[in-house]
C-alpha cells in the first residue's frame, strides 16, 4: 500500500482530490508568475520557527511540481534536524555532509522517488558538527549552480530563520524565498525578524504559505492543517 511507503505528511501523493493538494497546485501555479524578468529555478522554503509546517510545505510542493513533468530536486538543507528523509521513509546515511566533505560523487548522493516520476532527493546526509560553515561554503554555492544546470526546479528546505543563519545564507545562492508562516502559533515579532534576517543579506522573498488554519473557522470545508496560501510582497 502507498500509505506503507510514504508519510502521511505528502497528502499531494495520499490524496490528489483533498483541498490541501489542491492549495498546493494553487501555490505551484503562483510561483509560476512570481518573477516576471527572471525564471524562478530555485526557491529556499522556511519559517520563522520550528514547526510551522515548512518541510511538509517543501515537500508536496515538489510533488505537485513533478507531477506537472518538471524535473524537480527536492534537497533538504536542514543539517540540524533533518525531516525529509523521515517523510519519504528512506535511510538518511548520505547526502549533502558527504557531498561536500567527503566528496562523494553527485550522482551517488541523488535518491528516486517510485511513486513520483521527476522528482529526486538530496538528503542533509550525516547531521555535521559545523552546520552553517558547511551551508555558507564555496562548495555548497557551487553545488547549488551545478544542480541548478541539471534540474528544472529546485526546491530547498531550510531551517527556521529567525534562530539561525543558514537560511539566510543559502537565501542568497537562488531566485527566492518563501516564508512559512504557521496562523495562531508563529509570533509576530519573530516572523518580522525572519523577513528581516533575510532582506540584510539580499535574499528575494517571493511570498509567504499560510499554514495550520484552523478548519473550524474555515467553515469545515478543509481537512487538513496545511493547505491554505497567500502570496505576495513581503514587507
Amino acid at each position: 500500500m502507498l500509505e506503507e511507503r510514504v508519510s502521511k505528511n505528502l497528502i499531494s501523493i495520499l490524496d490528489p482530490k483533498a483541498p490541501a493538494t489542491e492549495a498546493y497546485r494553487a501555490l505551484r501555479t503562483n510561483l509560476h508568475y512570481s518573477s516576471v524578468d527572471t525564471e524562478v529555478k530555485a526557491i529556499v522554503i522556511t519559517s520563522a520557527g520550528p514547526a510551522e509546517g515548512k518541510s511538509t510545505t517543501a515537500a508536496n510542493l515538489a510533488i505537485c511540481m513533478a507531477q506537472e513533468g518538471k524535473k524537480v530536486l527536492l534537497i533538504d538543507a536542514d543539517l540540524r534536524k533533518p525531516k525529509l528523509h523521515k517523510y519519504f521513509l528512506m535511510p538518511n546515511n548520505y547526502g549533502i555532509t558527504e557531498n561536500i566533505i567527503e566528496e562523494m560523487p553527485l550522482f551517488e548522493t541523488l535518491k528516486e522517488v517510485d511513486e513520483i516520476p521527476n522528482l529526486f532527493l538530496l538528503f542533509s546526509g550525516v547531521i555535521p558538527p559545523n552546520p552553517s560553515e558547511i551551508l555558507s561554503s564555496k562548495k555548497m554555492k557551487e553545488l547549488i549552480e551545478k544542480l541548478r544546470e541539471k534540474f528544472d526546479m529546485l526546491i530547498i528546505d531550510a531551517p527556521p530563520v529567525a534562530q539561525l543563519t543558514d537560511a539566510a545564507i543559502i537565501g542568497t545562492y537562488v531566485d527566492g524565498v518563501v516564508l512559512v508562516i504557521a496562523a495562531g502559533e508563529t509570533n509576530i515579532e519573530m516572523a518580522k525578524k525572519a523577513a528581516k534576517s533575510l532582506q540584510n543579506v539580499g535574499a528575494k522573498i517571493l511570498g509567504s504559505v499560510l499554514t495550520k488554519i484552523d478548519k473550524k473557522n474555515s467553515g469545515g470545508y478543509y481537512d487538513y492543517k496545511y493547505y491554505s496560501y497567500y502570496y505576495g510582497n513581503q514587507e
